[in-house]
């Protein structure tokens, strides 16, 4: 059998002919850059989110412990009964609390990292805020739950400034007080501020950063004070890094699962349902339907950020 080997001046013609189609389209150029990164999103990201979510419209035998895929609505049914509404009412409350905390905490850092640093006090302002970020999820968690023991640092240090008392008042309140800080829901949301912060002080540090001095200098010359200056001018354009460094605050939030299993009192967060649905019941459906909660909410959450520019800020 012969083989027929093409000349050198043919492949380089082809070569040729391929890179002009690809300069005079470029459309095409990016497609195809695009395709095996699309190809992989579709595929493995969105692909398995359907099958899972799909899952949430079998039937989940209690006697059998097995499923079954006979498709019916009372999983998603079941989200509104008052245990699992309880559910997905206190992890959406975390969520907004924990973002507007994030909010409040933030913007003085942030602006002061925009405006009065530079050089080297900047670089070390941008590793104190991102240092955290380096150490282990787990062992931070871990951590919080000593310092807010019975007898940890936090207690010491509010019996040292006299406020241990202010302190057993907020935990003796329903819904919020334990019997310590890592057994409240002031501990736990402690935590969550903590972890989720470095999230929001960096979109709003460069949506501050973009802000142009001179809009500052014309609000002074015209006779604002430093509250008009910020009300009518700083925090309106610094609004989109708000709304972006809130997409992680909210959505981490609302997804996580391993704060509310070790920091705060008994109660199952939507993360909590579905490891614990799936993993120790085997109720797969039951999950799925959970993992539709913060999809839908986080989709809501979306569309309304991006009212305010968040997306231009990320």
């Amino acid at each position: 059998m012969e083989m027929t080997v093409m000349p050198a001046t043919s492949r380089e013609g082809m070569l040729r002919r391929v890179t002009t189609l690809l300069w005079q389209r470029p459309t095409l150029w990016l497609f195809l850059l695009l395709l095996p990164p699309l190809l992989w999103f579709g595929i493995i990201y969105l692909g398995s989110l359907l099958t899972l979510l799909w899952q949430g419209f079998y039937t989940f035998d209690d006697f059998t412990m097995s499923v079954t895929p006979d498709l019916t609505l009372a999983n998603l049914q079941a989200l509104f009964i008052p245990s699992n509404y309880d559910i997905i009412l206190r992890t959406l409350t975390m969520a907004i609390a924990v973002t507007i905390a994030s909010a409040i905490l933030a913007y003085p850092m942030a602006w002061y990292m925009a405006r009065y640093t530079s050089g080297k006090m900047k670089a070390f302002f941008y590793i104190a805020v991102m240092l955290p970020m380096w150490a282990s999820y787990i062992v931070k968690a871990y951590a919080w739950t000593l310092l807010l023991a019975r007898d940890g640092v936090a207690q010491w240090f509010l019996q040292h400034l006299g406020l241990e008392g202010a302190l057993n008042a907020v935990l003796g309140i329903p819904g919020i007080g334990g019997n310590t800080l890592s057994t409240s829901g002031l501990g736990r949301f402690l935590v969550f501020v903590y972890i989720w912060l470095p999230f929001m002080i960096l979109p709003i540090q460069a949506a501050l950063e973009r802000l142009p001095p001179s809009l500052l200098q014309a609000s002074a010359d015209l006779g604002a004070r430093p509250a008009q200056t910020f009300r009518h001018v700083i925090l309106p354009l610094s609004i989109p890094g708000v709304a972006a460094g809130s997409i992680f605050t909210f959505s981490l939030t609302l997804g996580d699962f391993i704060v509310p299993q070790l920091v705060g009192p008994p109660g199952f967060f939507i993360g909590n349902m579905v490891y614990s649905q799936q993993g120790a019941i085997g109720n797969m459906p039951m999950a799925a339907a959970f993992t539709l909660v913060p999809i839908v909410l986080i989709a809501v959450y979306l569309a309304f950020v991006k009212r305010l520019g968040a997306f231009d800020a990320l």
